[in-house]
């Protein structure tokens, strides 16, 4: 099958993978695409499979990445998926021999990504990494794992911020969420939490990280999504209002 990379050239007629039909997620879907545009500029790399389906991978160099670590000149795995039918094809591995291809050719130290200490929604899977020759090289509350393979010798392990390493932010009495466009659910989530944090009477701030230095300051490492209630860090993982209305009632009792 045919691989396709995402150029300025291509992107308006090639759909992006995540949201392909999901209309709930049209603002988002857009919003990913300008993004991206943006990000294309500075090095970022697309790399998916040919399909109507969800198999991909992005990355880009450490110095462009929405992600609160310390690496220097390595390359970032950022979005990274296989779905349904394509799933133990070997296109995980396709796309990242590219990654570590591509990686060789710019020189660079090594590839890092961020992990969960297991399988968790909107994350990339750990054990699929640490079999490719990955390792953990740092963690931080309450279950992110940094994973790397370094490319070069004696190189510096990469490590996280100390901005997430307790994994709280101010407290506003009620939930803060950090956000960013580099997924097309996130203006659909965020929005419908927030209808429903208000009709609790709950406050709910929704922050934008509409930059590289917003995210490096971020007090979460998951830049895509973190939520937060009373400063402390709640989840990454989207909730639809069912499930984040039973996450108010929770919190409410205890």
């Amino acid at each position: 099958m045919e691989y396709v990379t995402i150029t300025k050239d291509n992107i308006d007629d090639e759909h992006i993978c995540c949201a392909i039909s999901d209309k709930k997620s049209v603002e988002g879907y857009a919003a990913k695409k300008a993004w991206l545009k943006e990000q294309l500029d500075k090095g970022y790399t697309f790399n998916k499979l040919n399909v109507r389906g969800k198999v991909f991978m992005e990355y880009c160099p450490s110095e462009i990445a929405y992600l609160p670590v310390k690496a220097d000149n390595y390359m970032v795995i950022n979005c990274f998926w296989i779905s349904g039918k394509y799933k133990g094809s070997g296109h995980g591995k396709e796309l990242l021999k590219r990654c570590i291809e591509d990686c060789k050719k710019q020189d660079k130290a090594g590839i890092v990504v961020l992990c969960s200490d297991k399988k968790r929604p909107f994350m990339s899977d750990k054990k699929f990494f640490l079999k490719q020759g990955f390792e953990v090289c740092d963690q931080t509350k309450p279950y992110f794992e940094l994973l790397y393979m370094p490319l070069q010798e004696n190189v510096e392990k990469p490590v996280f911020r100390d901005t997430v390493k307790e994994g709280e932010c101010q407290d506003n009495g009620g939930f803060t969420v950090f956000y960013s466009h580099q997924c097309p659910y996130m203006s659909y989530y965020v929005n419908l939490q927030k209808k429903v944090a208000d009709e609790h009477h709950i406050p709910y701030e929704a922050i934008l990280l509409d930059s590289k230095e917003k995210a490096m300051d971020n007090p979460s490492p998951f830049t895509i999504y973190s939520l937060f209630y009373k400063g402390k860090f709640i989840t990454q993982e989207l909730m639809a209002e069912k499930k984040f209305t039973k996450t108010i009632e929770t919190l409410c009792e205890a």
